[in-house]
């Protein structure tokens, strides 16, 4: 056998490989998506890397605009997930916002078969190009790839049975609305202030109701929907950066010499399993608490650990220390954790911490009191969440125990299922 030969039946290995332990994990509930997975090859689409990184369950980047993260190849496990909330049928007309590397379109392509259509959008050229070259490499020049604000959707190739989005947006345009049919669904990453969730949108009459609701985490739409947050970055303090939504003052000074000062911790008489704690309360909190903010601290500035590990991970060798909590003129209040031993493969626990920077009492209060609230509410998790969605110029009588969130289009009504 050649090493030709031998280095394609390595990267066929790795590829099934991959597949299998999506499998194992339960990430295929129908035939077609783990065939669509099986058949069409992620490497093709990631041609500058080696195999044994593309066929790991990981997302990679693939562009960075001024060192932000602007498109990626996503994890396949939340690929999956994605592609069995759609429930896609053969012969089905899809619309993809977000074309990214073409990997996905062509798990869609495959699923939707030869006599359906898919068109994918992305806004940078150089992204349309590349999706372009693959899809053609992979056999699936049935694809079609355009260059455009995918906010505004591409009415020529519709109406569409379903709509997806790979990149997270916190409002939906009119354009989606329009091009998709009765009884269509809507998939889309959706930033709930905050947090993310992928949400299976069904059309309904003149809306949209939840069918299904996952945890996620993707990279922002950019263009005319772009989201409307401001990041703030310390010009003395390398590697830190805090987000909150646009119109929020922010006293650089005063937030500056809080992270010199001494801060104080309080802890939360709650401990709750790791994954609740990273999904189910910062849901809850985005949904409660006003403003909140997201803050980060990379490399250097993370490790001195003034700035709460919430959430962690390490990007190309360099350490990133991220959570969030509530902003005032007067402190930064930020949710902390200290992972707790467990014996007998119990479930990993995490004792909650509120750490207090500034003099205001009040944000501590307040993030203390939503996380019992959340605990007394029994702790709901994104799955239990309903999410129903009109255009914002039609009337709405709020419910009791609904939440509503209104944004440019698109009123959201939420509530605790």
């Amino acid at each position: 056998m050649s090493s030709q030969a031998g280095g394609k039946k390595d990267i066929s290995g790795l590829h099934q490989e991959l597949v299998d332990q999506l499998k194992q994990r339960g990430l295929f509930s129908t035939p077609a998506v783990e065939a669509a997975f099986r058949a069409v090859p992620r490497h093709l689409f990631l041609p500058q890397l080696e195999p044994e990184e593309v066929y790991r369950d990981q997302a990679i980047p693939t562009k960075k605009l001024d060192e932000l993260v602007v498109s990626s190849s996503s994890q396949p496990a939340i690929m999956a997930t994605m592609l069995e909330q759609l429930a896609l049928q053969p012969g089905q007309r899809i619309l993809e916002i977000g074309a990214g590397t073409g990997y996905n379109a062509a798990l869609l392509s495959h699923i939707v078969g030869e006599h359906g259509q898919v068109t994918t959008i992305d806004i940078d050229e150089d992204l349309a190009e590349g999706a372009r070259a693959h899809l053609a490499q992979a056999g699936f020049n049935q694809v079609q790839v355009l260059c455009a604000d995918g906010a505004r959707g591409y009415a020529a190739a519709g109406p569409y049975d379903r709509i997806m989005l790979t990149v997270q947006a916190s409002d939906i345009a009119p354009a989606w609305f329009e091009q998709l049919k009765p009884g269509g669904l809507l998939l889309l990453p959706l930033s709930i202030n905050g947090p993310q969730v992928t949400v299976a949108f069904e059309k309904v009459d003149d809306g949209l109701e939840s069918r299904s609701v996952k945890s996620c985490s993707f990279v922002g739409i950019r263009g005319s929907l772009a989201s409307m947050m401001t990041t703030i970055r310390l010009p003395t303090v390398d590697g830190f950066s805090l987000t909150v939504s646009e119109g929020v003052h922010i006293d650089q000074q005063n937030l500056l010499r809080w992270l010199e000062e001494p801060y104080q911790d309080v802890k939360v008489p709650l401990q709750v399993a790791k994954r609740e704690a990273y999904f189910s309360l910062p849901l809850w909190l985005a949904l409660h608490s006003k403003p909140l903010c997201n803050v980060a601290a990379r490399g250097a500035f993370a490790s001195r650990g003034t700035i709460p590990d919430f959430f962690s991970f390490s990007n190309k060798n360099q350490v990133v220390h991220m959570t969030l909590g509530i902003l005032s003129e007067q402190g930064l209040s930020l949710l902390a954790k200290k992972d707790i031993k467990t014996r007998n493969n119990l479930e990993p626990q995490t004792q909650l911490w509120v750490r207090c920077f500034g003099s205001d009492r009040h944000t501590v209060e307040q993030v203390c009191a939503q996380i019992l609230a959340w605990d007394e509410a029994g702790r709901p998790n994104e799955q239990r969440l309903v999410i129903k969605a009109h255009a914002r110029y039609l009337p709405y009588a709020e419910q009791e125990g609904e939440i509503a969130i209104t944004k440019q289009w698109t009123r959201f009504i939420l509530s605790w299922g």
